[in-house]
């Protein structure tokens, strides 16, 4: 992966470095033992971060280890439950002892439960409320005062299309990620100032193995209903891959997007721009 380019300006002698680089940087992404948070992390270690990820079980942590040994990336995996402060605030001790000072914060792990509103309880919706919006909230005050010390930072909160829109039985999940863009916000209007940018992605719909049955082929040859329903509305008229997000997330973890603060990067094959097909 080329990493940095020089763009050269019409006046003589004039040059504009745009640097992608993650050298010497170090990333924590929450949840990153496999699918989105993965393919991010994967893609910052191509990029030159050192790599650290969480999760809630022991046994995560040794699937991500291995996943990431597979691809040739040495990565730093621990325990936390990242709606506990004082496991995350222990968490980033360790890793500040460990492995060094967090540039680079993604705040990846999340939870949806698909749930009719009236039929979902109370404890239900806090818990993706917990999950999705107050981690974050918990990991970058957590982060954030050693960037301040630092200089620079980069917080990359994973927003949703639910951030902007809502859907049947998903009324705990928008909820949370309509927060979440406007925890974005607050983060890059209160700490900006200090060269700290927090930004967000809004993942389209990505394919992944849990995804997969909505994608298979009917009996009668037909798409299921579902992914119909998705490629009728997606101008780009398919899923997205992991793969899709991985370069939205280097340029926002880099120098390259020193000048981006607040924004929520919508990587959905068009789909907030459309009204979808007109019926035939």
């Amino acid at each position: 992966m080329s990493s940095t380019r020089v763009i050269r300006g019409k006046k003589k002698g004039r040059k504009t470095m745009v640097n992608f680089s993650l050298e010497g940087k170090v990333a924590l992404v929450t949840g990153a033992s496999y699918g989105i948070g993965f393919a991010i992390a994967s893609a910052y270690a191509q990029a030159g971060a050192t790599i650290v990820f969480n999760d809630i079980k022991q046994e995560l942590v040794d699937k991500g280890l291995a996943a990431y040994e597979e691809l040739g990336i040495k990565a730093h995996g621990y325990v936390c439950d990242v709606t506990d402060e004082e496991q995350v605030n222990a968490l980033v001790a360790k890793i500040e002892k460990e492995v060094g000072v967090i540039d680079i914060l993604v705040n990846n792990a999340g939870i949806i439960k698909r749930i009719p509103m009236c039929e979902m309880s109370a404890a239900e919706f806090r818990q993706v409320i917990d999950v999705d919006l107050n981690a974050p909230f918990i990991v970058s005050k957590a982060v954030i005062p050693s960037m301040i010390k630092k200089g620079h930072g980069k917080i990359i909160n994973i927003c949703s299309m639910m951030s902007e829109l809502g859907r049947e039985t998903v009324s705990a999940y928008a909820a949370a990620k309509g927060g979440l863009k406007m925890l974005t916000r607050n983060i890059a209007s209160e700490y900006g100032e200090y060269n700290s940018q927090c930004n967000g992605i809004g993942p389209g719909y990505i394919a992944t193995p849990q995804t997969a049955p909505l994608r298979e082929i009917q009996p009668d040859g037909s798409r299921h209903p579902f992914d119909q329903f998705i490629i009728a509305k997606t101008p780009a008229a398919r899923w997205g891959s992991a793969e899709d997000l991985q370069g939205p997330a280097v340029f926002l973890a880099s120098d390259a997007s020193d000048f981006v603060n607040g924004h929520v990067l919508y990587v959905d094959g068009g789909i907030l721009a459309y009204i979808g097909k007109q019926p035939q």
